[in-house]
């Protein structure tokens, strides 16, 4: 059998060729190019040659070509279109990839020749002794240093922490897809028209009649802040927050007990004190005491606005004759009708204006006028009928195909996220990167514009953040490309840009009407940036309270009981009684689907310290468009990938590291008690 997965892709995009990939591709192509990939390791550790650069780290950095090929592809389609076949392909891709890593790792013939290469770097280049530096520390915090039975045990925890990831990662789906809530007719009353539609759209999609409310975002927050049956709302926002929480096969509790517990066990073989503070050495913040005195620093302005919003949101709940406390399922109800009696705001008023395909084109507009790149669609084969793709170019340069899927779909893994198919790297010629971006955007009815709420856009602009990353990137090697830096480090560009979304004249050009093309009108757009920072004590409670449970599972010993630690976090924080986690622990995926954000979901936090002084470097120049300011900006953060250490990057564009007050002022917070 012929397997595209493992052909040379054709130029100039070198898209993979979804129209001929099929689930039958997978197993065997991994086989494939796991057989090749292993030769290419046992090639390089068992030369004859002294070590050097050039033919050891090198040839690491080439190989594995038709593995990375195999792996993006797999993990895309699984991600954005699962399947019960592909969820079997995922249990078995993680053990084996799990066992190879493990068997590169256990090398110790490789592990010596990248020892000796990391030991002369004083005689490389500054890439060159930057990705010696790193590889030398990755295999060293992966055990490569460990012995005997030690050595066993770690191969043992990796290759569990795997499975229990993609255990997580299906639990979480499955309650995700199999959750609905019917609406009769008289459940529709209240509701906006958009919501009336979406909910329409999701029962379509289903293969069902009527309207439907779903575990979508996109479709349970509109439902949560304009639905007046209280009973619903209560349904719905219980169904939401219980996802991996039921007993059965779908409970993640179990499993997050498990994850702590190993990983606690892994920082103990490898001699840290806890998982965080091995988690924390490579990033920016290197502590958990920082990371703790940073969240901390906001927790208590946040938590003084949240109470006393909760305060007007009682009375207002009181006034329709519901007596008790403001619950969770009441606050977007209560928030909603606030924010249209204090900014004249009403969201049904303001999304006929946030159209999806001209949120693009802002997104697009915004980077051209930057950075001087160009946009044109094109027609290829793409892993869903909902995703498109761009070739972007500079000039005659073509710098990235992007790919767009950005339609929440039963068998698509929630939240919204930037990936890659290819990495951007110049190791034999200028090889450019595939990058894409998956969001859950509501799907409209036939026919109908995709319309957005703000968050949506924001949402939008944020995940385009991060692939101007990977398409400005400029390095050598594909270890540092791109997004490849310090995870306190990497939503630095993703949160930058969702600033430009704000800046009046994007607004104008890009937020028209969709029925009559008419722009936004002035009052309109005035009150709307007005109100960006409403709500904002609950939102950072939300957000903060996870990232403080985050870091308390790993500072310290591993709790036997997640949920009980978890509750025990939150009384001491004296969480607000109507505000819950951003994400409760049995479906908080950033944390347990995988070890990129585990102690590490304060870094939003961490790196939005930094956007809000970087966008300030444009204000204080005069335009959000300034040219000297957006070359800075390319040169020594977009480009730079993780070429030097991120403090060093962000000095050479801004001359100094940023306090917490730009953060405080960004999100109104900076009067709060």
């Amino acid at each position: 059998m012929t397997n595209p997965l493992l052909d040379t892709w054709t130029p100039p995009y070198g898209l993979p060729p979804f129209d001929r990939i099929e689930d039958a591709h997978f197993a065997p192509g991994l086989e494939a190019a796991l057989t090749e990939a292993r030769a290419e390791i046992a090639a390089i550790a068992g030369s004859a040659e002294a070590p050097t650069f050039d033919n050891t780290i090198r040839p690491l950095e080439a190989g594995a070509r038709k593995l990375g090929q195999v792996v993006r592809v797999f993990y895309h389609v699984a991600a954005t279109d699962s399947t019960p076949a592909r969820e079997a392909l995922q249990k078995d891709f993680s053990a084996k990839l799990s066992a190879y890593n493990s068997e590169v790792i256990s090398n110790a013939a490789l592990f010596a020749r990248i020892a000796a290469v990391w030991e002369g770097r004083e005689a490389l280049g500054a890439e060159e002794a930057r990705v010696a530096e790193l590889y030398y520390k990755d295999f060293t915090r992966a055990g490569a240093a460990l012995t005997g039975a030690d050595k066993d045990r770690m191969t043992e925890i990796k290759a569990r922490l795997a499975m229990l990831g993609t255990e997580f990662t299906q639990n979480l789906l499955a309650d995700e897809r199999d959750w609905v809530m019917p609406l009769a007719d008289v459940d529709l009353e209240g509701l906006p028209e958009f919501v009336v539609a979406t909910a329409r759209a999701a029962a379509e999609e289903r293969g069902m009649d009527g309207h439907v409310v779903t575990l979508s975002r996109s479709l349970i927050v509109p439902f949560l802040q304009f639905s007046p049956r209280r009973d619903l709302r209560e349904k719905a926002y219980e169904a939401w927050v219980a996802r991996g929480e039921h007993d059965g096969p779908t409970d993640n509790r179990g499993i997050a007990a498990q994850v702590l517990a190993l990983r606690e066990e892994r920082a103990k073989l490898l001699g840290y004190d806890s998982f965080a503070d091995y988690k924390l050495e490579p990033e920016m913040a290197k502590t958990p005491a920082a990371v703790r005195d940073l969240l901390m620093a906001v927790w208590a302005p946040a938590k003084a606005a949240a109470e006393a919003d909760a305060e007007v949101l009682t009375a207002m709940m009181q006034e329709d004759g519901v007596n008790g406390p403001l619950e969770a399922w009441d606050w977007r109800y209560y928030s909603e009708k606030r924010r249209q009696a204090e900014h004249d705001l009403d969201e049904a008023e303001l999304k006929p204006y946030l159209q999806l395909d001209k949120m693009i084109e802002a997104a697009f507009d915004c980077a051209a006028r930057l950075f001087g790149l160009s946009f044109a669609p094109i027609d290829a084969p793409l892993a869903h009928p909902d995703a498109r793709a761009w070739e972007i170019r500079r000039g005659e340069r073509l710098m990235a195909v992007f790919v767009g899927d950005y339609f929440a779909r039963a068998g698509k893994r929630s939240g919204a996220w930037c990936g890659s198919l290819r990495a951007q790297h110049k190791l034999d010629g200028d090889t450019r990167v595939i990058v894409t971006n998956v969001c859950n955007f509501a799907k409209p009815a036939k026919g109908q514009p995709a319309l957005l709420s703000f968050d949506d856009a924001r949402t939008l602009f944020h995940e385009f953040g991060h692939a101007l990353h990977h398409i400005l990137s400029d390095v050598t090697y594909p270890m540092i490309s791109g997004t490849s830096v310090a995870r306190d480090f990497v939503e630095l560009p993703s949160q930058l840009y969702e600033h430009w979304l704000e800046v009046p004249e994007v607004l104008r050009a890009f937020a028209v009407h969709a029925e009559t093309g008419a722009p936004m009108p002035a009052d309109l757009l005035a009150r709307m940036l007005a109100a960006a920072t409403y709500d904002m004590g609950f939102q950072t409670v939300e957000y903060v309270a996870s990232a403080l449970v985050d870091l308390d599972f790993h500072e310290g010993a591993a709790p036997a009981d997640p949920m009980a630690r978890q509750a025990e976090v939150l009384a001491k924080l004296g969480m607000p009684h109507a505000i819950r986690m951003r994400h409760a622990t049995p479906h908080f995926a950033h944390v347990f689907a995988g070890d990129g954000y585990s102690s590490g979901y304060y870094s939003y936090m961490w790196s939005e310290v930094m956007d809000a002084d970087a966008f300030a470097a444009f204000e204080e120049a005069g335009s959000a468009f300034d040219p000297d300011t957006a070359a800075k900006l390319e040169a020594h953060i977009l480009s730079a990938g993780g070429s030097a250490e991120a403090d060093g990057l962000y000095r050479a564009f801004r001359g100094r590291m940023p306090g917490v007050e730009a953060l405080l002022k960004g999100r109104g917070l900076d009067k709060a008690a």
